[in-house]
């Protein structure tokens, strides 16, 4: 990778990038946690589901939609990135897009499952929340 040099600076560098990079493969990046911290805050009943899934979800290892069905089995595969998770037993649907090979989950979307049944599922997107302005 780098060549050691006499002071061993080049092999500290080696030795960063290379725990960086084990880092990366071990845990799993959620993005944004913010979005249940947001909705658990007013659907108090669903803060220790969410808790839970994430728990579960940071430390997956889940390389496929196949392996994150033998785990999960009633989550719903959407298309190559999306997948649907009941929560509570299906009180709440949270949506997500999740990245295999970066090991990267993104939070879409969550809500009742009531809310669920008016959107599109499979055209949804993500909008970044204003801090001044209500999610609709």
């Amino acid at each position: 990778m780098f060549p050691i040099s006499r002071d061993g600076r080049n092999f500290l560098v080696t030795i960063m990038v290379t725990f960086f990079y084990i880092i990366c493969l071990i845990s799993v990046r959620i993005i944004a946690r913010k979005t249940l911290i947001d909705f658990w805050k007013s659907n108090a009943s669903s803060e220790q589901p969410l808790k839970a899934w994430y728990d579960v979800a940071k430390k997956a290892n889940w390389n496929s939609h196949n392996f994150l069905k033998s785990q999960i089995p009633d989550a719903s595969v959407i298309n190559t990135k999306r997948v649907v998770f009941n929560i509570k037993g299906n009180s709440f649907r949270l949506i997500v897009d999740i990245e295999y090979s970066i090991r990267l989950i993104f939070i879409v979307w969550v809500g009742s499952h009531a809310e669920y049944d008016k959107i599109n599922v499979k055209n949804l997107s993500y909008v970044k929340s204003n801090k001044n302005k209500k999610r609709s």
